[in-house]
């Protein structure tokens, strides 16, 4: 066993972190893959090694070329999906960005075909169940200066 391998009987979960970015008007920023349906936010797995908040930067780098600070972490959510397992997703703050830094977004076209942003009403309609709780849990923290750690999507006591 080297190093890095768990031993047998310890989780060893898919790493995600993704980012709310917000206009003046307090809309979210959603992405939409090229590769399946739907709408997203912006993010992706992580790199062997790479910490969570690098990863969301290198991700909306990737995705949307634009490299806004980052702010602090509003979701930790363990979510293991039935035929994906273990996973454990971040979400963090990436606060409004300014009308320059809009300007510059540009869609890498290789995931990402377009991006829009949507009020917090829509996004029941537009994200899959687990992943619209995950970002309403965000909104949420990110309004009362949180932190939370969610189970499913749901905050766990």
């Amino acid at each position: 066993m080297s190093d890095f391998d768990a031993p047998e009987g310890v989780a060893q979960p898919r790493t995600a972190a993704g980012v709310l970015f917000f206009d003046e008007a307090d809309c979210v920023l959603l992405v939409k893959p090229t590769y399946k349906p739907g709408w997203e936010i912006p993010g992706g797995y992580l790199h062997p090694g790479e910490t969570p908040g690098e990863g969301a930067a290198r991700e909306v780098k990737e995705e949307l070329g634009i490299t806004p600070p980052i702010s602090r972490l509003l979701v930790a959510d363990w979510a293991p999906h039935p035929t994906e397992g273990d996973k454990l997703l971040f979400v963090f703050d990436g606060g409004i960005l300014p009308v320059d830094e809009r300007a510059q977004i540009n869609p890498d076209g290789v995931e990402i075909g377009e991006y829009a942003f949507h009020a917090a009403d829509q996004i029941d309609t537009l994200l899959i169940p687990r992943l619209a709780r995950r970002v309403h849990a965000a909104i949420d923290a990110r309004s009362r200066s949180a932190t939370v750690y969610l189970e499913h999507g749901t905050t766990h006591p």
